[in-house]
């Protein structure tokens, strides 16, 4: 039976008779992705990375002035055809001192630039995927961008094989060992700091070699750690090589090289 007001027994008014106001159309945006592209080796990239490569609309690598990323590199066996690339050169590679204010203000303004282009990429609808050498949250340039974009778009990061792992697998040499601790240290630290760390660790992993590497050398040779430390170059990729650092030769380190000393921990 109807109510005196008209109105269903309910107290509501019947569907048809509610106004709905109508949401508004969410504004589409494009994807920010950080794809690791592992340590060299395109068969060491993921299935997810994979996917990511194929369909984003750009491929963004950072690279030295007038050449191709080594990140892009690993990306041919995938996508070898140049039309999405968007290569990112860096005002400065090994010119200028990493803490000179120049090279500090230098890179902001190149983060800066670089993001305010993605955003209006990425505002267009557009998909974006920077390409990052090993992990894009181990050391990686990813971050800098992923810090000024990821609270204005979506982001996923797609997760690589390190270039570590990539190097010790290679070499050979497992790591760590039952309650072994895992220390990785830049050798563009002090010499005092690497002696020091080095000192209190049972496992070191040392990146970023370049022209450093006869400071840590000596600073392996202070802490009595230089009859256990393994320099890998270009692990994973065409021209690597593996020997003990005490029979290295000379003091020459390209920067896809690092010295591992491997943990001597437990062991059933």
């Amino acid at each position: 039976m109807d109510s005196p007001s008209g109105f269903p027994p309910s107290g509501f008014p019947p569907p048809e008779a509610a106004e709905i106001p109508s949401a508004p159309a969410a504004a589409v945006t494009g994807t920010l992705y950080g794809v690791g592209m592992g340590p060299g080796d395109p068969d060491y990239l993921t299935v997810r990375a994979v996917r990511v490569l194929e369909r984003a609309h750009h491929l963004v690598h950072f690279c030295k002035a007038g050449k191709r990323g080594n990140a892009r590199t690993i990306a041919d066996a995938v996508v070898p055809d140049p039309a999405r690339e968007w290569p990112l050169p860096y005002p400065y590679t090994t010119e200028l001192h990493p803490e000179d204010p120049a090279y500090v203000a230098a890179l902001a303004a190149f983060y800066d630039e670089a993001a305010s282009r993605l955003a209006e990429v990425l505002g267009a609808g557009r998909d974006v995927a920077i390409l990052s050498e090993g992990d894009p949250f181990f050391y990686g340039s990813f971050m800098h961008l992923w810090r000024r974009l990821k609270d204005r778009f979506p982001v996923e990061v797609v997760p690589g094989v390190t270039g570590m792992s990539g190097c010790w697998t290679r070499a050979n040499t497992p790591i760590t060992w039952g309650d072994d601790v895992l220390t990785v240290l830049p050798a563009t630290l002090p010499h005092a700091t690497l002696v020091a760390r080095l000192k209190t660790t049972d496992a070191a992993v040392v990146m970023k070699l370049g022209r450093h590497l006869p400071k840590v050398r000596a600073a392996l040779t202070e802490a009595g750690l230089i009859g256990r430390a393994v320099y890998v170059e270009r692990g994973t990729m065409a021209g690597e090589s593996v020997t003990p650092l005490s029979q290295k030769p000379d003091d020459r380190a390209p920067y896809f090289s690092m010295v591992l000393v491997p943990g001597e921990g437990r062991r059933p």
